[in-house]
């Protein structure tokens, strides 16, 4: 069976750095649903399409394709005392950015951490790089309806909201 739009695909993948460096490898293989679902990387699943088990895709991603550019103002210092008391860099804390809508949540990592202040980066840890996504395909079947009714993939046993 070859990939198409309401299929699930499951992979086994590698990502690397421009420099090279492995920076997340999956052994296990994980799935989505093909189809603009918004499961993987547009780009990928671009390169995707048409393949079948045992192909494999290298794809290259500039930020834009991927977790986007490095935004300095996501990098926020907040008074200490908005913070629990054992409040440590690489805790991570759900939050608004200033000025936005209360309902654009990001996820902050606590970068640095003083007497008086908090320093949290609300960008994704890969943002602002180029990365090279090669991954395998191991699996490729027909979407359930129920999973095209909720636009993701549902475990064996069905998936919990």
């Amino acid at each position: 069976m070859k990939i198409a739009k309401d299929t699930v695909v499951s992979l086994r993948y590698e990502l690397f750095d421009s420099e090279g460096e492995l920076l997340e490898k999956v052994e296990d293989p994980v799935s989505y649903l093909h189809g603009g679902y918004d499961g993987i990387f547009p780009l990928v699943e671009e390169a995707l399409h048409g393949k079948s088990v045992g192909d494999q895709c290298n794809v290259n991603m500039q930020p834009d394709d991927a977790f986007g550019e490095y935004d300095h103002q996501l990098v926020q210092v907040e008074a200490r005392s908005a913070f629990p008391a054992d409040v440590a860099a690489g805790m991570q804390f759900e939050g608004a950015p200033e000025n936005s809508d209360e309902e654009d949540f990001l996820l902050y990592t606590v970068v640095d951490v003083t007497d008086d202040e908090v320093t949290v980066d609300g960008n994704h840890p890969l943002a602002g790089k180029t990365l090279s996504f090669n991954c395998t395909v191991t699996g490729v079947r027909p979407a359930t309806e129920e999973e095209l009714a909720h636009g993701h993939v549902h475990d064996e046993g069905g998936y919990i909201h």
